[in-house]
């Protein structure tokens, strides 16, 4: 091709390499550039590819290299800083460019006209949302106000015939309060229209310690460091995220605020809608593709400052002119993606964004990560701390009942301790609501033969699969379903069930509590949207008096009516394989313990558990989650766990278990020899395995593990490239493609 000019271009597959193209005779160079994209043909198929870099020289005969078929000129441009962003996420979880990419645009091409009628038929769907919102609201305040009236009357009248000191003024203090918020949700927009204009809201106001918590995260910015705010659950977080979030959009600069999970986004939007308004725009999974579409090209054409309220996709939107980045709940395993590659951390992925773009972000947690604890402790990031809840009440109490105990002395009723049935008795008499966590869904997690005490198991898995009510025999890990006929496959004998899932607390918890308003949450029914959204606003208003459910119930919500939240077989929580147990454990019992008492009324938090003596109950009975954290950093750095190393899982996968336990150990030797510590420049990275991990057989294919443990010093880099450079050899020289996974900073 005579003068042609050549391009890199990156395509959305697993190459170590860019291909090389020409452009077409006739194409001026001048109108193609870095980000364009392009169509192309790579081993017989069709593909749309990157841009990388242009005026290249070719490393191969030109002969040889194919021209483009064409320039997609109605695709967008992909930014530099996104480029950059792939590169750096690549090189760090040590997988292609290309994998990157795929993942940060999924979806093809979209008729725009669709997208923006998806858009607008969404911003009608939230203001009406909001004004109904607003309008319930105004509704439960005068209620309110009513009976803090009646209390008062009730107050002066006994000063004044009984004599008895009543604190009137606080009384009077809170009506005055709940007059200025009945006021304030009457200006926000109740005369709203339907037009793009975005509905005023009351100003956001901050408490003395919220205020010394934003003036320290300023003073982190200013030293060009990432904060950690680490407040305790009811303290506002969210308040000074929003406040936050206002100074970057008054300057004019974008803002990305990172939820963990979908249903803390639900939550949210409406909050965050309120008060910014048509600037707000949100991103996850659970939106069509029309509307994320809608999402990446407003974001990638706004003049004028956004905020984008998404899960850790969000951070491959098309960002430009980012001045904060949000990091909620920034301890939460959900953030952390296992499979496809890339098998990135989306905190730490923000971190990554957050350089690239030279902006502000902040890091929010009741529980921080011990990853997080040691940055600061190192100097590398502020810790800013906001001790006291946003409404003044204090942290609940916890109970710990002794479940083996309860049930030598008869004082178990099914899964629930008469204690806690008593508890609960006396929130509900109260006007309370109840939240009950069950780790495991389902109706029975297992189910075993009474005559020849066989387990009936997956077959495409080697685990259990659990009884449904609706007469099914699910594995919750493939999706595997067979009918429930009661009898034994193998001997004829009468299945019995073993342990409890959500839907058996259920049937409990109706038969003890007849007259309760009772609901479920878990991954069952949250698979249904609009049931889950009806589900956690009923809960909110106040229509359930009880809500049984798996850790989604655990996160970041704020109801202002729960009282009691209970644990049934806590101990599930802490039987995992894994050096990060009791940490997990102790973030989601204590986040859960912060569901409950978060306005004027103390909460009870019970944990019914056969362990009542574990150093996690322990703490954080004696509310000792700094203490539990020395010891857990302390045991971390004494067994060269993160933070203080750097962990690199190798997963063998295979439908063959010998194939895929012969491979493993091949691997095994090839890693052992490479990080001797006589010869290799990373000494004392220590390889251990291959074994199977707890589930070793997941949809027909045979798991093996090897894990090795990097130090965190200047080999790091060398060492991480080592592996990736010998699994890619050992996939070549064993012909053994596809079934090797690489997972940089296992969860």
């Amino acid at each position: 091709m005579t003068g042609a000019h050549y391009i890199s271009v990156i395509l959305p597959l697993k190459l170590e390499w860019e291909p090389c193209y020409a452009l077409p005779d006739g194409t001026d160079p001048g109108q193609v550039g870095r980000g364009d994209r392009v169509k192309v043909m790579f081993a017989n198929r069709e593909y749309s590819g990157v841009i990388s870099a242009t005026g290249i020289t070719p490393d191969t005969d030109p002969g040889k290299i194919k021209p483009i078929l064409y320039l997609e000129k109605d695709m967008e441009k992909i930014f530099p800083e996104e480029i950059e962003l792939w590169r750096k996420v690549a090189d760090y979880y040590l997988c292609t460019v290309g994998e990157v990419y795929k993942a940060a645009y999924p979806y093809g091409k979209i008729n725009l006209e669709e997208a923006r009628a998806a858009a607008k038929s969404k911003v009608r769907e939230r203001r009406e949302k909001l004004l109904e919102s607003i309008r319930g609201k105004i509704s439960r305040l005068e209620v309110r106000l009513e009976k803090k009236k009646a209390l008062l009357a009730k107050a002066r009248k006994k000063s004044v015939k009984e004599g008895y000191a009543e604190d009137i003024s606080e009384i009077e203090a809170e009506i005055g309060r709940a007059r200025e918020a009945l006021e304030a949700a009457g200006r926000s927009g109740l005369n709203g229209t339907d037009d793009n204009s975005s509905i005023d809201a009351p100003g956001i106001t901050l408490s003395d310690a919220q205020n010394k918590a934003y003036s320290a995260t300023q003073a982190g910015f200013k030293a060009r460091k990432p904060v950690l705010l680490h407040g305790v659950t009811g303290s506002g977080k969210t308040e000074i995220y929003m406040k936050l979030a206002h100074n970057a959009l008054s300057r004019n600069r974008n803002v990305l605020y990172l939820v963990p999970e979908i249903a803390l986004s639900r939550q949210l939007e409406d909050r965050l809608y309120e008060y910014f308004g048509e600037r707000l725009m949100v991103f996850h999974s659970a939106e069509s593709a029309a509307s994320k579409r809608n999402v990446a090209e407003r974001i990638r054409t706004s003049s004028e400052g956004y905020i984008v309220l998404g899960t850790r996709s969000s951070l491959f939107l098309p960002h430009h002119d980012l001045g904060l980045i949000i990091v909620d709940e920034e301890h939460d395993n959900s953030y952390k993606q296992d499979s496809p590659a890339p098998r990135y951390n989306g905190r730490d992925t923000a971190l990554i964004l957050h350089q690239i773009h030279g902006c502000d972000i902040i890091l929010g947690s009741a529980t921080p990560s011990l990853e997080e604890l040691y940055n600061c402790q190192a100097g590398r990031h502020v810790l800013v701390e906001l001790k006291e809840r946003y409404h003044g009440s204090e942290s609940s109490d916890i109970e710990i009942i002794d479940t083996k105990a309860e049930r030598r002395k008869r004082g178990m009723n099914g899964n629930f301790s008469r204690k806690l049935i008593d508890h609960m008795n006396r929130a509900l008499e109260q006007g309370g609501q109840i939240m009950i966590l069950r780790s495991r869904r389902a109706w029975a997690p297992v189910m075993q033969c009474d005559s020849c005490g066989e387990i009936v198991k997956c077959p495409h898995c080697n685990v259990s699969l659990s009884y449904h009510k609706d007469g099914r025999m699910v594995c919750h890990y493939c999706g595997h379903s067979d009918r429930y006929t009661g009898g034994c496959s193998k001997c004829t004998g009468t299945l019995i069930s073993l342990g409890a899932g959500t839907q058996k607390i259920e049937e409990e918890a109706a038969a003890l509590f007849p007259k309760a308003r009772i609901a479920r949450l878990d991954s069952d029914t949250a698979q249904n949207k609009a049931f889950e959204t009806k589900t956690i606003e009923g809960f909110a208003k106040g229509e359930i008096d009880i809500l049984i459910g798996t850790q989604i119930v655990t996160k970041g919500f704020d109801f202002s009516n729960l009282t009691l939240v209970a644990v049934i077989a806590a101990d599930a929580l802490l039987g995992m394989q894994d050096f990060r147990a009791d940490e997990k454990a102790f973030q989601l019992l204590e986040q859960f313990r912060g569901r409950c008492g978060r306005r004027d009324r103390k909460g009870l938090f019970v944990i019914q558990t056969s362990q009542p003596e574990h150093p996690v109950y322990k703490k954080i009975a004696d509310n000792e989650p700094a203490g539990l954290n020395a010891g857990l950093m302390q045991e971390r750095k004494d067994f060269n766990f993160p933070p203080f190393s750097r962990i690199v899982e190798i997963i063998v996968k295979d439908t063959y278990e010998d194939r895929a336990e012969r491979m493993a150990q091949r691997l095994g030797r090839t890693l052992r020899n490479i990080f001797d510590p006589d010869g290799s420049p990373v000494l004392g990275s220590p390889v251990t395995g291959p074994y199977p991990p707890v589930v070793s057989k997941i949809a027909d294919q045979h798991i093996r593990t090897i894990r090795i443990s990097l130090k965190k010093d200047r080999n790091l880099s060398t060492g991480k490239k080592a592996i990736k450079e010998a699994v890619r050899d050992f996939e070549k020289s064993q012909k053994y493609d596809g079934h090797i996974m690489i997972n940089v900073d296992p969860s």
